[in-house]
């Protein structure tokens, strides 16, 4: 089955309801290329995504709160959305995931990972139980699946909040809307 989702190829795709707001601009800045305004007064958006080195966003200075976490699961980072939420006023969050996320199949990856920490100097014993202990509440499945997931965790958390679930393509740096 083919994944749902919207390509934002011009202003008219995005929904109507984002058009007039942070996540409307952040898509026509980045999808877009429209021109950057100079500073913004104060961050309009709170960004959650990969911590992934692949990605590069075309916003201005100050737009927006950037967390990155692996796999754009803010489920260990709730202090932190609050937090932009509450102090730094923000109404809105994207949800950013990433094609060919390393979260997603996880455990396919527990020999590099426990190989990587050993040659980190730690023993193969405590990196095992590291990967163990912590790779369940990190491994995300499938990205879209999880990303649509999140974003209605996050709208059930924060109700007045406005969650748009997006994707980012490693592929062409393009950012499409995750239909739901």
């Amino acid at each position: 089955m083919p994944e749902r989702v919207i390509e934002i190829k011009s202003a008219e795709n995005i929904p109507a309801k984002w058009r007039d707001t942070p996540i409307g601009a952040f898509l026509r800045f980045h999808n877009l290329g429209e021109p950057l305004p100079g500073r913004s007064d104060k961050p309009e958006l709170l960004i959650g995504m990969c911590m992934d080195s692949r990605k590069h966003l075309r916003i201005p200075d100050n737009f927006a709160f950037i967390l990155r976490t692996g796999g754009a699961n803010l489920r260990l980072a709730e202090f932190r959305v609050s937090y932009a939420i509450a102090v730094g006023g923000v109404r809105a969050i994207v949800l950013l995931g990433h094609t060919n996320c390393g979260m997603s199949g996880l455990g396919t990856r527990r020999h590099l990972f426990i190989d990587g920490l050993v040659e980190a100097g730690w023993s193969r014993s405590a990196a095992e139980v590291h990967f163990d202990r912590h790779a369940p509440e990190h491994e995300i499945g499938q990205e879209t699946t999880f990303i649509r997931a999140e974003a209605s965790r996050l709208r059930a958390l924060y109700p007045k909040i406005e969650v748009a679930p997006l994707l980012y393509r490693i592929e062409d740096n393009s950012i499409v809307l995750l239909e739901e």
